[in-house]
């Protein structure tokens, strides 16, 4: 690890990692996705969402699966990129679900205010993310998302104090893995893909970053991530993770 010149007062000193055999550049930037990386995995807040619901959790997938076959795109993408409402979401699911399923959505109940109740934040991994911003390195937070959801996931992390620069799929547009939520990324904070290591847990969202040469983690639990990223960027593991979660996407 290279050593960097002292900060001014009130302001951090960012650190620059050497990369590995070969790399042309140091990282000095961690990007994370937001639902399975900082929060609790899918599969957790997909159940608990159905049980609330009084939805069959097989019901509720097939739906999902029914509705993106008939529109051309999953609810979910739609929804985080603000082509549908929540609202419209809601009813392309309950036109796919049995007759009298999902009622207390039907009645008027949001969507997210429901999804929530299920979903709670990766307290050890937002302590490793506080530890690496206590090292210097800058975080990001690129983020597949929901316009109405945005309070909601906001109450439970605290985002304007841990990362530099938030990209939300619902104020771009455009969404992961679609190579210009990227691009966005690499502008808001000035730099260039090499000097970023990403985190995220879906395969297909780690192989876009790759195509721009950034370095990548894909997410399977707390525990391996932050050693896989402690390797990566040649530190000691400072954070045990304790209970491991389990990745999936937002």
């Amino acid at each position: 690890m290279t050593s960097t010149p002292q900060a001014e007062p009130g302001e951090r000193s960012v650190r620059r990692v050497a990369g590995g055999a070969g790399s042309a550049a140091a990282v000095d930037t961690i990007v994370v996705d937001y639902g399975g990386v900082l929060t609790n995995p899918l599969v957790e807040t997909f159940v608990a969402f159905a049980e609330l619901a009084g939805i069959d959790a097989g019901d509720l997938a097939q739906a999902f699966l029914a509705a993106t076959e008939r529109h051309g795109d999953t609810p979910m993408a739609a929804l985080e990129t603000g082509e549908i409402t929540e609202r419209q979401m809601v009813d392309r699911i309950l036109a796919e679900l049995p007759e009298g399923a999902g009622r207390i959505l039907a009645d008027g109940h949001g969507f997210g205010e429901l999804w929530f109740r299920g979903r709670t934040p990766n307290e050890p991994f937002v302590s490793f993310l506080r530890a690496l911003r206590r090292d210097g390195y800058r975080l990001a937070l690129l983020t597949n998302n929901v316009r109405e959801w945005e309070p909601l996931w906001r109450a439970q992390l605290p985002v304007d104090e841990l990362f530099d620069v938030v990209v939300d799929s619902h104020k771009e547009g455009v969404r992961k893995p679609d190579p210009a939520i990227y691009r966005i990324l690499f502008d808001r904070l000035g730099t260039t893909p090499q000097r970023c290591l990403f985190v995220d847990d879906t395969e297909e969202n780690c192989l876009a970053a790759a195509e721009f040469g950034m370095r990548s983690v894909r997410f399977a639990d707390t525990d391996s991530a932050v050693r896989e990223i402690s390797a990566l960027l040649h530190r000691p593991v400072a954070v045990t993770a304790g209970a491991g979660t389990t990745g999936g996407a937002l």
